[in-house]
């Protein structure tokens, strides 16, 4: 562990935060850690903390894939083909792969990813006692997030890919600063990670670049608002656009377009949280499906708020 890169990303946060307090001058600190992520490895005593022999395996519920679009059909094949979604470098997209489960196998990757998760834990909450003991917590805004989620055998699937499910798209986040953020406040509001710049920006009293698609979050993280946002927006795009999805979410509905495809997804979420089924061609779903398609264009044609060039006095 005394090697291990969690300790080196918390040891030089640290020194960080040393320098920072000694100067006076704000300053803005991305901590990156790699953990938790394939391959499962991880120092004692956390590569032993968690018992495979206990560990819940997420199943692939029967039938649910008969709807799917066809790469998430076949990637519950015993032998898919996806040599087609290889790129012009040859190198294969992610989640193009089979995805049968050895149930035993991971078990073990679950057990190890979750001591992954337990030692992130503690050197991040070695930089949290840093910036108390150097006297920063109350003036620095802390936010911890991730860049997507990981399939342990939810949907049948393994790792990640261009598959939208809440598994992938529903990160972790975490805002602190005592004071100023309410401790303990547990909030439902939609948040995309695009507002993070924006949010830090307006956070720090700075001007925020009209290129910027994020949504200033602070009302919400200071509990002055309750969301500011009623929709996000996720894309997955990949070198070739073989598999180019774009998810439109709200309060109760998700909805993803596959590029230059008729098919796609369309799940309600506070009916069927485990999207499980995909209501795309139910024809009760229609007029929703409709009504999403359009605020869906919408959204789209919003998230492109930089003009056109103009020339001065023209």
């Amino acid at each position: 562990e005394a090697f291990h890169y969690n300790r080196w990303i918390a040891d030089q946060s640290a020194a960080f935060l040393d320098e920072a307090a000694a100067s006076g001058r704000p300053f803005f600190l991305w901590s990156s850690f790699f953990d938790p992520h394939p391959g499962y490895l991880v120092p004692e005593p956390w590569a032993s903390m968690y018992d495979p022999g206990s560990i819940t395996v997420p199943e692939v519920t029967p039938g649910e894939h008969d709807d799917s679009p066809p790469h998430l059909q076949m990637t519950q094949a015993p032998h898919p083909d996806f040599s087609a979604w290889r790129g012009s470098s040859g190198h294969g997209l992610h989640g193009m792969h089979p995805h049968r489960i050895d149930r035993d196998a991971l078990a073990k990757d679950i057990a190890i990813y979750y001591g992954m998760v337990s030692c992130l834990d503690h050197y991040v909450g070695k930089i949290l006692d840093h910036l108390d003991a150097a006297g920063l917590a109350e003036s620095t805004l802390v936010v911890f997030a991730s860049d997507h989620g990981h399939f342990f055998g939810q949907h049948g699937l393994k790792a990640k890919g261009p598959f939208h499910y809440e598994d992938m798209i529903r990160v972790p986040q975490i805002v602190r600063q005592p004071g100023t953020v309410p401790a303990g406040a547990r909030s439902g509001a939609l948040q995309s990670l695009v507002d993070l710049p924006v949010s830090f920006l307006s956070h720090a009293g700075l001007d925020v670049p009209g290129r910027m698609t994020g949504v200033d979050q602070t009302p919400v993280w200071r509990g002055e608002a309750e969301a500011v946002r009623d929709h996000v927006l996720v894309e997955n795009l990949h070198e070739p656009p073989t598999v180019h999805l774009r998810t439109y979410v709200d309060a109760r509905y998700k909805l993803t377009v596959y590029r230059g495809h008729p098919y796609g997804e369309l799940y309600d979420l506070e009916a069927d949280p485990g999207e499980i089924r995909n209501l795309w061609d139910v024809p009760e779903a229609r007029e929703v499906k409709a009504r999403l398609l359009e605020r869906f264009v919408q959204a789209e044609l919003a998230r492109e708020p930089v003009p056109m060039p103009r020339i001065a006095g023209a």
